[in-house]
């Protein structure tokens, strides 16, 4: 047998009583068709990105099951990057950085992107940078503690990083709207399926896990 496609349909913790590592070869491919996340985890990612702080124990309680599944579930989210981070959101405010503001950054060439991004990240004060299309190559979110701060920011650090040709400033005046993603958790709910390619050691690991 030098190539079998397989295809399956449930999440996959469910797997490991379909494949035992004994029945495969570095030559079998599985062709995985799964959802993203089941309606077991939109609702335990609903009541979390609400409040982090809610035990296992009351998750479970809220979402009908068991506190280990709820605890198998959150790991295997988290090692999936599904779950990107916990903790505690701190008011910039309370700490002396009261104005918010946003830098379009162009760059001499789009190829000096990860140059530039190393030198951002020195800056503690950026807190977000992304790689955008239209007019800027880069757009930053940094908090300030006030105008001067913010002109020493821009004027010998940003604009002294090799490459960086001009910078627009975006000064926020009050965040109206600040939430995640709606997450359903309505039974009808149907993800589109979407194909993912996985070799065959990482899925077999996965399953002695």
């Amino acid at each position: 047998i030098t190539n079998i496609i397989i295809t399956v349909q449930w999440p996959i913790w469910d797997y490991s009583a379909l494949v035992h590592r004994g029945h495969a070869t570095n030559h079998i491919k599985l062709f995985i068709l799964m959802k993203k996340a089941d309606l077991l985890d939109r609702k335990i990612l609903k009541v979390i990105s609400v409040d982090a702080r809610r035990s296992f124990k009351e998750i479970a309680a809220q979402c009908g099951v068991s506190r280990a599944a709820i605890h198998q579930r959150v790991v295997r989210m988290v090692q999936r990057g599904i779950i990107v981070g916990s903790g505690y959101q701190v008011n910039p405010k309370f700490l002396g950085f009261g104005t918010c503001t946003y830098i379009g950054i162009k760059l001499e060439r789009g190829s000096l992107y990860k140059t530039a991004v190393a030198r951002l990240t020195e800056i503690p004060e950026i807190v977000e940078c992304h790689f955008t299309t239209g007019p800027y190559t880069m757009l930053a979110k940094l908090y300030s503690r006030d105008n001067e701060h913010l002109r020493d920011l821009l004027n010998n650090k940003i604009q002294e990083i090799p490459g960086v040709t001009s910078t627009e400033t975006m000064i926020s005046l009050e965040q109206s709207i600040q939430r995640t993603i709606p997450i359903s958790t309505e039974h009808e709910y149907e993800e589109p399926e979407k194909e993912y390619y996985r070799p065959v050691a990482d899925f077999l690991d996965e399953v002695d896990d």
